[in-house]
């Protein structure tokens, strides 16, 4: 089976592990944490980077430290990995999903604007100007873009969306490491970016995350919340609710044998991007995800449209090829389905319905590509 996306772990990462154990530096504390993170943060252009277990913490803890309450609304998009609401709810917060534009599948922007436009109005609060729903009077406070499969929209609209509406932009940019937006990296356009290092990303850590910021104090803020907010070095003395969120230096040793392997990959992964499409292209019905020449994506995920995706999944699964559909959008799931969900065309339901990944590990080779590809066109009769 040619599985749909493994991490290539073909550098130091044995070296920097055995170090660890023979050490005994094996827990949160270590070098090797402090090194990944500035190596993330140095890499993506961003001043300070805190490392935690995972994306999903992550984008929880940026939340809280960007003053999201239970009394907020966060927006996202209706096309993302669930993690992305999830970690709204963990703070009590309520989703506010945007349906995603038909060609590049991120969040639909123009639709967004519309939406705010007529459903919000803004209020002087002792806190500061904020924006606050019409209907149930409830405060705006942040917007969480998602680079959905490494892809990016148009950021600067994003921006000024997030400006004239008081918004706090948080980017899940979990799926980006490697993408640029006019040539400056995803998640360094907000008050914070977070970057994963799942064991299907293209670099990873067994299951890791790191948060970035060019703010100094909520760097700071972001270690002390995820290190269960110890107060101090020698007494267990904790100032307020903490988190055991902070990652291991064992896995931080993985992350930084595979930072100094990244480049490469992201190169790898780029020439993977183009031979599908150059090979896929104009066979049946297949569509391609849209990027603008804005745009330098990490072609983390490949994906494309088809209106057989299940008969085609389904296909391809039997034959050795490991696929799999895109993600369920949030509306559908049970615990959103009361949620505010803002669409014209359900854009959301078409792309699910109708896309598909296939295999896209940083390490594939090119004869498992051409043999992906062979039983594609095998498929359409190709």
């Amino acid at each position: 089976m040619i599985p749909l996306s493994v991490p290539h772990l073909n550098g130091n990462e044995w070296k920097y592990v055995k170090d660890c154990l023979d050490t005994g530096w094996i827990s949160s504390a270590g070098s090797y944490v402090n090194q990944f993170e500035q190596m993330v943060a140095d890499f993506v252009g961003a001043k300070y980077g805190v490392a935690c277990m995972n994306g999903t913490v992550g984008l929880h803890i940026s939340q809280l430290l960007a003053g999201v309450t239970a009394d907020d609304y966060v927006i996202a998009p209706n096309i993302t990995f669930i993690a992305t609401l999830n970690a709204i709810k963990y703070t009590g917060a309520t989703p506010i999903l945007i349906d995603v534009n038909p060609s590049n599948w991120q969040m639909d922007l123009d639709l967004l604007e519309n939406y705010l436009a007529t459903n919000t109005f803004l209020k002087e609060t002792e806190s500061g100007v904020f924006s606050f729903h019409t209907t149930t009077q409830k405060r705006l406070k942040a917007i969480m873009p998602v680079h959905v499969l490494g892809n990016m929209g148009d950021i600067e609209q994003l921006q000024k969306i997030a400006e004239k509406y008081h918004l706090d932009i948080i980017e899940d940019s979990t799926e980006a490491l490697g993408s640029y937006y006019k040539k400056k990296h995803a998640g360094t356009f907000g008050k914070f970016g977070v970057f994963s290092f799942n064991g299907n990303k293209i670099i990873s850590t067994g299951g890791g995350g790191v948060i970035v910021t060019d703010d100094e104090e909520l760097a700071k803020k972001a270690k002390h919340l995820t290190t269960q907010a110890k107060a101090s070095q020698m007494e267990y003395i904790h100032d307020e609710i903490g988190y055991n969120y902070r990652l291991v230096n064992i896995l931080a040793a993985i992350g930084v044998a595979q930072m100094e392997e990244f480049p490469n990959l992201l190169k790898s992964k780029h020439k993977m991007d183009e031979f599908y499409r150059n090979e896929l292209n104009g066979v049946g019905d297949i569509e391609f995800q849209q990027v603008s020449k804005d745009v330098s994506a990490n072609c983390w995920l490949f994906t494309f449209k088809t209106n057989k995706m299940r008969p085609l999944l389904e296909f391809l699964n039997a034959n050795g090829v490991q696929s799999r559909p895109f993600w369920m959008p949030m509306n559908q799931l049970q615990m959103f389905k009361e949620d505010i969900y803002v669409t014209e065309n359900d854009c959301s339901s078409k792309i699910y319905e109708n896309c598909i990944s296939i295999p896209s590990s940083a390490g594939i080779t090119q004869e498992q590509m051409q043999e992906v590809v062979t039983k594609i066109k095998e498929f359409f009769g190709k």
